[in-house]
């Protein structure tokens, strides 16, 4: 409805889009839901701050607000949506961090070193844990120390209950580091994780992107697969694609995917995906969607149609990404898939479907929303994601 409205606002010239008696822009099927809703996360982030009880070192997920400023640390044994094996792992990180001398890293500038848990499995029961450290002026000595006792607590002392594929370690002067800008540290076991979904083998590194509801995503490529309408006539852009898993599950359809991604290591682990699956008719470039797509759009010889399926995180797609896709003409279906519809994606949205502009250099035809599907990929939480079909 707040979509219709602002685009009523600018004035588009499509009756079918601002009169509909529902007082919707295009349809909405109902919610599909998740296969699985209890304990479906493949992938957790426990943050390491003072608990309830003031203990600095407690391993869990943030409850406040900063504006309240009573922002606590709480331990996730209760929440539904996380699996065991992740529980357990965090409960021992916990359990390691209150015999190590080190205190954690609460705020960068007041020193301390022990700082976020990511622990990554897939429905084999294979387990990946990511410890991110922050150095502060510790010595490489040191260091090497600290690496070698987390080990030895993983491998042989008390977490080895968690029995880890792989254990990493990283070390981080940010909030967020890539792996170009620190790169994850192998201490133990497995380089990567592997998963199956729609009879497709992904291989998983510590950063890469994978859908967090595994039996959801399968739902989800299915649901994009049906409104691409892809046939052997077409190449399938697969625009922010992580390990490639939209474009290597919808390959058969198309005559070729082209994926872009920024993550260099989930290009490459792509890649390997394609290779692994015996996918011949799939492309992967590393760089971000903003220099690689104009670039690719401008460099095409063939006058195939083009169909976008595009994935960005919560901050939306670049304006020069979304410029690209509406002044390209061979492009006449484009499917958003949206974790936040109500962020930054609305302003795409717009952006796609507005009038045309010169000023904003969006000169091609309009898009205009065809059909709203929402996929439950997060059981017990409010979000949903949200796969918007448009067309032109």
């Amino acid at each position: 409805q707040t979509l219709t409205s602002r685009l009523r606002e600018l004035g588009t010239d499509k009756v079918e889009i601002t009169q509909r008696p529902d007082g919707l822009c295009c349809p909405l099927h109902s919610v599909v839901p998740s296969p699985v809703v209890n304990g479906y996360r493949n992938k957790s982030t426990f943050s390491v701050n003072r608990g309830p009880d003031g203990n600095p070192k407690t391993v869990g997920l943030y409850v406040g607000t900063g504006r309240g400023q009573n922002i606590v640390c709480v331990r996730a044994n209760h929440l539904e949506n996380i699996p065991e094996k992740h529980k357990q792992v965090a409960q021992c990180y916990e359990e390691f961090l209150q015999q190590s001398p080190l205190d954690p890293c609460l705020l960068f500038h007041q020193g301390g070193h022990w700082r976020e848990l990511i622990v990554r499995t897939n429905s084999s029961g294979h387990t990946m844990a990511i410890i991110t450290f922050h150095p502060q002026d510790l010595s490489q000595e040191e260091l090497c120390t600290q690496k070698a006792l987390l080990k030895d607590f993983f491998t042989c002392g008390p977490g080895a209950v968690c029995n880890l594929t792989s254990l990493y370690f990283q070390e981080s002067i940010m909030t967020r580091s890539s792996h170009q800008q620190s790169p994850y540290q192998l201490l133990y076991g497995e380089p990567y994780i592997f998963e199956e979904v729609l009879g497709l083998k992904f291989r998983i590194s510590p950063d890469a992107f994978f859908q967090i509801n595994t039996a959801g995503a399968e739902v989800l490529y299915q649901t994009v697969g049906k409104l691409s309408r892809a046939d052997k006539n077409t190449v399938l852009l697969d625009v922010c694609c992580g390990t490639g898993a939209i474009g290597l599950s919808l390959a058969h359809q198309a005559s070729k995917v082209v994926g872009i991604e920024v993550v260099e290591q989930a290009v490459e682990d792509a890649r390997w995906n394609a290779a692994f699956n015996g996918i011949s008719n799939c492309e992967f470039h590393s760089g971000k969607a903003e220099t690689v797509l104009p670039q690719f759009l401008m460099s095409r010889e063939d006058d195939q149609l083009l169909v976008a399926v595009v994935n960005p995180s919560r901050a939306g797609l670049h304006y020069r990404v979304v410029r690209a896709i509406r002044n390209c003409e061979a492009i006449r279906t484009l499917i958003y898939v949206s974790c936040k519809p109500e962020g930054e994606a609305t302003r795409n949205f717009l952006e796609f479907c507005c009038p045309s502009d010169s000023g904003k250099k969006l000169v091609g035809e309009p898009f205009a929303p065809l059909l709203a599907v929402p996929v439950d990929m997060f059981p017990q939480t409010i979000h949903c994601e949200l796969v918007m079909l448009f067309t032109r």
